[in-house]
């Protein structure tokens, strides 16, 4: 009789909505391959109200090194806001639990360096939670790009235009350098740049401009950049909470065709769509069709992928040099729009204020001024 398929132990840090909507779901959908076994928050009250629909059978705890100590799960999800990952992320890997982390998985390259200095130690992994590479559209997508069958890649767009009013940003750690690393180039159009760079690779420039115009924050509440890729493709970024009509959206113009992908906040195969150029047969347009199975972007589908990764023993996606590469990216585009120059990759290294905070060391930065 085949084996029955190894039940990762699992423990949740943070029982807020993106605990309970989005990674308690995925552990629900990966029940054979999952146990939840422990929950921690500092709120007992929301903590109790997580164990009551999570089942009471999971222990609580308010400690993460307390939980840790106790349970030594094999996987920690961590949902708690961002100026606690890096901490948290750490703590897990040293005790030899793999981690999938809420987006942004650290605040600078600086933090990111002691999260890769904890798994080199410790051989576990950590992961970032950026569900929209996950897809069947996106693999799909990424194979067609990536095999040269749609033609070179030339133009790209990449917009996440979303709405937050005053109430959003009345949560306290919203909009601050020092707990959520910066606006919505750090917390909202991350999604969607990361499945750009999925689909793109490798960036060579960035040139950027930031501002603050409507929101009463630390950080920008909209940005804008201009890319080069290493293969030469040239894309524009938008990143912003300003815009009452609300969508994200990801198009890359390649020589043989258009492939777009216009949704919100997840995707499913029919929001893909190929436009072929004229010159192309037919015949070779029809065989662009999106997969036969439908696999929305999710924290159900990257945990999967997470998993097949556990089981083999090798590093996840989501993870590595795709985690860093996503966060160099963003500190970047800050670099860029608070110098006024273009950022080259690889030229933010220790010893330039940009790895050390989104900020470049100036936390009272004003649309206009130069740092």
């Amino acid at each position: 009789m085949p084996l029955s398929p190894v039940r990762r132990r699992v423990a949740v840090v943070g029982t807020g909505a993106v605990v309970g909507g989005g990674h308690l779901p995925a552990l629900r959908a990966h029940a054979g391959r999952t146990e939840l076994v422990a929950a921690v928050d500092v709120d007992r009250g929301r903590l109790d109200a997580f164990r009551a629909s999570a089942g009471e059978r999971v222990a609580a705890f308010t400690s993460v090194s307390a939980m840790l100590d106790a349970v030594r799960p094999d996987l920690v999800l961590i949902g708690t806001p961002p100026s606690l990952h890096r901490e948290q992320t750490v703590a897990a890997l040293k005790a030899g639990a793999w981690v999938l982390c809420e987006k942004p998985l650290c605040l600078s390259l600086a933090e990111y360096d002691e999260i890769a200095a904890a798994e080199e130690a410790s051989g576990a992994y950590a992961s970032v939670v950026l569900q929209h590479r996950y897809g069947s559209g996106a693999v799909h997508a990424r194979g067609l790009i990536a095999s040269g069958e749609l033609g070179a890649p030339l133009v790209a767009h990449c917009q996440t235009t979303w709405h937050r009013d005053a109430a959003y940003y009345a949560v306290p750690w919203r909009g601050r350098w020092a707990t959520e690393g910066g606006g919505p180039t750090m917390g909202h159009g991350i999604h969607q740049y990361d499945l750009l760079l999925h689909l793109l690779g490798e960036w060579a420039e960035v040139r950027a401009m930031a501002a603050r115009l409507v929101h009463d924050t630390e950080s920008e509440d909209v940005s804008t950049a201009l890319v080069r890729f290493a293969n030469g493709a040239l894309a524009t970024v938008v990143n912003s909470v300003l815009s009452p009509d609300e969508v994200s959206r990801v198009r890359v113009d390649c020589a043989d065709a258009t492939v777009e992908l216009t949704h919100l906040y997840g995707h499913g195969n029919d929001d893909w769509s190929y436009t072929p150029a004229p010159h192309v047969p037919a015949g070779r347009a029809a065989a662009w069709r999106t997969p036969a199975h439908d696999v929305p972007s999710s924290h159900t589908a990257q945990l999967g992928a997470l998993l097949d990764a556990y089981d083999t023993g090798t590093r996840p996606p989501g993870s590595g040099r795709q985690a860093r590469g996503t966060l160099e990216f963003a500190a970047a585009l800050y670099k860029a729009a608070f110098t006024g120059r273009p950022v080259r990759a690889g030229e933010i290294v220790p010893g330039d204020p940009f790895h050390t905070a989104m900020h470049g060391g100036h936390p009272d930065w004003a649309p206009g001024e130069r740092a």
